[in-house]
């Protein structure tokens, strides 16, 4: 019977993720007036004609938006949601409390652009990969990811691209041109820290003799495996080929096994970021 791949615990991924995005959004992001794109980007581009801060205008707006995402994604995106939109305010507003800043942390733009676009991007991955979302604009890009065929960090890129465009009227040419690059290379980000996240090796393994490595894969690693026979194009000799699915570090033991049990297989070792069906 294969095992389910171990991934980090829904609660701890939310919670992680959100707390990055949190960092990332405060201490980079509003003290620079970068606007790529998310409900703190319009905080950035409205707080200063509001008269509530950037933390309570993100609070409001993602309750509004949170209604959204219940109506089209349903309760349980809703429920997931609600903890990361609520921890987010809050983590927000008690930053703001604890840490004031009446200026960016220092005085490079492109090292705090970096982590503007680092932190909150790896937290998102982290909040997409259990299917949950910061709330704001996430939403959005949720809603589009569900009815259309394009990614999340494209649909991300469409639905801030918005917010991008007002920052840059309202703060200028290189406030914009900033945003505009933190929001291509976020979106890009995103879908990356996916994909490895939900990274799957595929093994293909030509041998003579299968049944050691079969029992190695089912009794050691606890995943499984299929047979089939293939005869050799040079040699015209019967051979097995064994093809089987993974974690990465399931598939370096596999490996090591298969280098000491038997040497003389060949071995063909692909990524794949999508696989279905029992044990994934």
């Amino acid at each position: 019977m294969a095992k389910k791949k171990r991934t980090l615990p829904p609660f701890a991924a939310m919670t992680i993720g959100t707390l990055l995005v949190s960092l990332g959004v405060y201490f980079f992001k509003f003290p620079n007036n970068f606007s790529f794109g998310g409900v703190t980007g319009l905080a950035v581009v409205a707080a200063p004609y509001l008269p509530i801060s950037a933390s309570d205008f993100t609070f409001i707006a993602n309750m509004l938006l949170l209604l959204l995402g219940f109506v089209f994604l349903g309760r349980g995106f809703g429920v997931k949601t609600i903890y990361t939109s609520l921890l987010m305010s809050v983590s927000l507003t008690l930053l703001e409390r604890i840490f004031p800043l009446s200026a960016p942390l220092t005085q490079e733009p492109l090292l705090e652009l970096g982590f503007a676009i680092a932190l909150p991007a790896v937290g998102a991955a982290f909040l997409f990969s259990v299917g949950a979302s910061g709330g704001g604009t996430d939403v959005i890009a949720m809603i589009l990811k569900k009815y259309t065929s394009i990614d999340i960090g494209q649909a991300l890129f469409f639905s801030d691209l918005l917010f991008v465009l007002m920052g840059g009227l309202l703060f200028g040419v290189e406030t914009f041109l900033f945003s505009f690059a933190g929001l291509l290379i976020k979106s890009l980000l995103i879908d990356n820290v996916i994909a490895s996240m939900n990274q799957v090796k595929w093994l293909q393994v030509i041998c003579s003799h299968p049944e050691e490595i079969c029992r190695f894969i089912t009794e050691d690693l606890k995943r499984s495996a299929t047979l089939s026979s293939g005869t050799g194009a040079f040699t015209g000799e019967e051979r097995s080929i064994l093809f089987t699915a993974m974690t990465p570090r399931e598939a370096r033991r596999l490996r090591q096994f298969i280098a000491d049990a038997d040497p003389s297989a060949f071995v063909m070792i692909s990524t794949t970021h999508e696989i279905m069906g029992r044990g994934f």
